[in-house]
């Protein structure tokens, strides 16, 4: 019997739905007061990369619209973020990198996407340092489970990574003397480690968010784990790429919170996928309510974070 949830996730108005609620919540959090507009333009395309990651891999067996319109509303519920222009590229950066990596599946002769994966590294650490920390933790995805990590890979890996380096060293060269000061304070917080942990850094919006996404994280993967036997080996194996960034990224968050920021676009990019699996297949009374029940505590805490703006 189809519920609600699945007539949503099937429907074919979901999407034009979750488009006019982020553009809503977009426009009342000062999309137009503060000028907003690549950030706005980075999500949209975001979103359009969400989309065809779904469709291009077919992360759900069935026609749905839930990955991309989760990627929206869990997106507005970090309404917190919609200010910052090098995040947005950031995240926009590490969609398309997801995209190529997993043209890259089972491909040990993959250079050229390979190079694009870590070309979009290293574009997203050129607007937040932060992107290093996931060029091990691609390579041991590489290894593990797309399967594609060979010599050739590896070199045009570190090749891609370092292009966008060496196109800005070369113009600190003729613009600033030499002077390497703004590339050593753009890298500094990758070695910023504090003890004990400063959670007093984290304001209740972003605490609200993240444990949001902590409990759609638990659901997505607890529901993936027990119904994966359903899915063929290499999505499968794409769900667990997913689940070992957003699980990296948790940590990362609960142990170094003072870069939760940038951690938390990491985590709705990964989780999204999971939680639109959940939505779409699933058809049980208990489920239904969860559907419900995310919908309203992501729409509560939206409005929430908005109101403290």
């Amino acid at each position: 019997m189809k519920r609600f949830q699945n007539k949503a996730s099937e429907s074919r108005i979901s999407m034009p739905v979750a488009a006019a609620y982020g553009l809503g919540v977009w426009l009342v959090a000062g999309l137009v007061l503060h000028h907003w507009w690549i950030q706005f333009v980075c999500f949209v395309v975001s979103t359009f990369i969400m989309v065809e990651l779904n469709n291009s891999n077919a992360l759900i067996r069935i026609y749905s619209r839930m990955v991309s319109a989760a990627f929206i509303f869990l997106s507005c519920t970090a309404c917190f973020l919609f200010s910052s222009l090098s995040g947005s590229i950031f995240q926009l950066c590490m969609i398309a990198s997801l995209y190529t990596l997993f043209r890259c599946y089972q491909d040990k002769t993959a250079t050229g996407w390979t190079f694009y994966t870590f070309l979009l590294l290293g574009l997203a650490s050129l607007a937040e340092a932060h992107a290093f920390y996931f060029v091990p933790v691609y390579w041991v995805i590489m290894f593990l489970t797309i399967y594609s990590l060979s010599w050739r890979n590896f070199s045009a890996s570190i090749l891609g990574l370092l292009l966008p380096y060496g196109v800005y060293v070369t113009g600190i060269l003729f613009s600033n003397d030499g002077d390497f000061t703004p590339l050593i304070d753009h890298l500094e917080p990758l070695i910023c480690y504090i003890l004990p942990y400063d959670y007093t850094s984290l304001p209740l919006s972003m605490i609200l968010t993240y444990v949001l996404l902590i409990a759609v994280t638990i659901t997505g993967i607890v529901h993936y784990m027990r119904t994966s036997f359903r899915d063929n080996i290499r999505i499968r194996q794409l769900f667990y790429t997913l689940m070992v960034l957003n699980v990296f990224s948790a940590v990362l968050v609960a142990f170094q919170p003072q870069h939760a920021q940038v951690m938390l676009r990491t985590m709705i990019i990964t989780v999204s996928p999971l939680i639109g699996h959940f939505i779409s297949l699933t058809s049980t009374r208990i489920t239904n309510i969860a559907f419900f029940v995310i919908i309203a505590i992501t729409v509560l805490i939206t409005g929430f974070n908005l109101w403290m703006l």
